[in-house]
């Protein structure tokens, strides 16, 4: 494990940018974006456009390490070049900024108000390449719905299974069960989730940290315990749906828990923008998003 690294991400201020949309969550990303469905044909143009997206971001001169501290990046995105390098290496030793990968397969359906992720067959050999790749962790989401213990705790549960395995190969998880923000159960959901992590955080073995990804909570300080916890190198918050506005607000009143926006992060970008527009409109984003995550 890069040993500056860990230390940027758990001391510095700034937070994780999410770009790490996969196959189900392309076209909607690429709408907002001003790239309607008609304007592409086939997967590997939707994709061949996102990346010149998330190329066009990590190469803007708002996009470093100062008030950005990772960046959480999709499978397709790992195994690309940005200007002749890996993405990994572009971002740690261009940019300094952290390397992250999205490891898991989507979502499994619905049972018990939750859905756990689909199998991850190849997790093993994803691994060994991240590591070839210089990645210093990864990523996996869960979805809750509904306030329901046995489903939050399948959630948990499978969530800690992958983390020991990704922490054996001397990687840090970042753990995401996110929670619905359109649940009519969310704060009673967030109760038992917080409950069932701080069971599992124990398991973590000595002298190890794992990151969690959470849905902003109604509660403000909800997360203050997770936060402290020793086996917790940081908590970062998903933007779930909420505006960038509404976002940066919510986590204002979170001490001590940063962002890891994706909607949130790219909102009001477009790729009919000049150059100068693209990148004053992301650097107003950027600030505003590293403001709200130094409370």
């Amino acid at each position: 494990m890069n040993a500056e690294q860990f230390q940027k991400v758990k001391q510095d201020a700034g937070f994780i940018a999410a770009l790490d949309q996969s196959g189900g969550s392309t076209p909607k990303a690429l709408q907002l974006y001003g790239i309607p469905p008609e304007a592409y044909s086939g997967e590997d143009e939707m994709f061949r456009l996102i990346h010149e997206m998330r190329v066009r971001i990590i190469t803007s001169p708002a996009f470093n390490g100062d008030r950005v501290l990772g960046a959480i990046l999709f499978e397709r995105t790992m195994d690309a070049d940005i200007e002749g390098r890996g993405s990994a290496d572009y971002l740690w030793s261009v940019k300094r900024v952290v390397p992250f990968l999205k490891v898991d397969k989507g979502l499994a359906g619905e049972a018990d108000g939750v859905q756990v992720m689909k199998p991850i067959p190849d997790l093993d050999d994803l691994l060994t390449r991240a590591l070839a790749k210089g990645l210093f962790g990864t990523k996996m989401r869960s979805f809750i719905k509904l306030a329901d213990d046995a489903g939050v705790k399948a959630v948990v549960d499978q969530q800690f299974e992958l983390a020991h395995r990704i922490l054996a190969r001397d990687l840090v998880p970042i753990i995401e069960p996110e929670v619905d923000i359109r649940s009519p159960q969310k704060g009673e959901a967030e109760k038992l989730l917080k409950a069932r992590l701080l069971e599992q955080l124990e398991g973590v073995p000595a002298g190890r940290a794992v990151m969690l990804k959470l849905s902003l909570p109604d509660v403000d300080g909800f997360f203050g315990d997770l936060v402290a916890h020793p086996k917790v190198l940081r908590v970062v918050a998903l933007s779930g749906g909420y505006t960038r506005e509404e976002a940066n607000a919510r986590l204002a009143r979170n001490p001590g828990v940063i962002a890891s926006f994706s909607r949130a992060l790219t909102e009001g970008l477009t790729a009919q923008q000049t150059g100068a527009e693209f990148n004053a409109a992301l650097d107003a984003s950027i600030q505003s998003i590293y403001d709200a995550s130094k409370t």
